[in-house]
């Protein structure tokens, strides 16, 4: 007897799943041209070498795997910063193999999920949940994130234009009502379009520039360059 086919997911969540996939090979690409002294080298997130990015990037995937299976991302902080740091100082080869074949695992784990499934609730980190459609996008942010903090020369600049829209909503919504955020911000790209986020209010402070330069402030990889704001610019909380 044949198995039955699962129902086919929402087509944004199959956007995201092919994006996933054209980001990694993407990251393996350019991984490929370096050797292990440049995975020893400093990253651009203090205190984590190239290798630290790569072995959490590998890990993450696990760890969304075993979100989508209903169980801890990761067994305790202790054990995710060990893992991580067990991982960091491997070869090339051993990193390559590991971002490869975990990535595997996360996609084929996407590509049996039903309509159904992707509508289960799962539990992240630190008790945030989400619907499971939304874990594809997640990866993606790691995936782009990261590949932009190794510092090999992809950048926030080199963002899919879809990612650098959908980030900026993203964060947009993640700091709005934000209690560490007493400031009503307008997020204005300098096409015009506009997000709110802070505290509500009828005066915010207007931050103006390029999408990449508003998504390199909302997520801490830039001190605000590229932009100019209406009054000083807020302080965001960390990630």
């Amino acid at each position: 007897m044949n198995s039955p086919v699962p129902d086919p997911p929402a087509a944004d969540t199959v956007s995201d799943v092919a994006a996933v996939g054209d980001a990694t090979d993407g990251l393996l690409t350019a991984l490929a041209l370096l050797d292990d002294d440049a995975l020893a080298e400093p990253s651009l997130l203090p205190g984590w070498s190239r290798g630290h990015v790569l072995a959490h990037l590998a890990r993450n995937a696990d760890a969304l795997c075993n979100a989508l299976r209903g169980r801890p991302m990761y067994s305790s902080a202790e054990a995710r910063d060990a893992d991580i740091e067990r991982d960091a100082h491997r070869g090339l080869a051993a990193h390559l193999d590991d971002l490869s074949d975990s990535a595997d695992r996360l996609e084929q784990l996407f590509a049996g999920l039903g309509e159904e499934d992707w509508r289960r609730t799962v539990e992240l980190r630190n008790g945030v949940t989400d619907l499971a459609a939304g874990l594809p996008f997640r990866r993606w942010i790691e995936v782009e994130l990261h590949h932009a903090d190794l510092g090999i020369g992809y950048t926030l600049e080199d963002f899919p234009t879809v990612f650098l829209d959908r980030e900026t909503a993203n964060m947009a919504a993640r700091f709005d009502g934000h209690p560490a955020i007493p400031e009503a911000i307008e997020l204005r790209a300098e096409d015009g379009r506009s997000w709110r986020t802070g505290a509500e209010g009828d005066d915010p402070v207007v931050v103006v520039g390029r999408v990449a330069a508003l998504v390199g402030w909302l997520t801490g990889r830039t001190s605000g360059s590229g932009l100019s704001a209406s009054g000083s610019l807020p302080t965001l909380p960390p990630l």
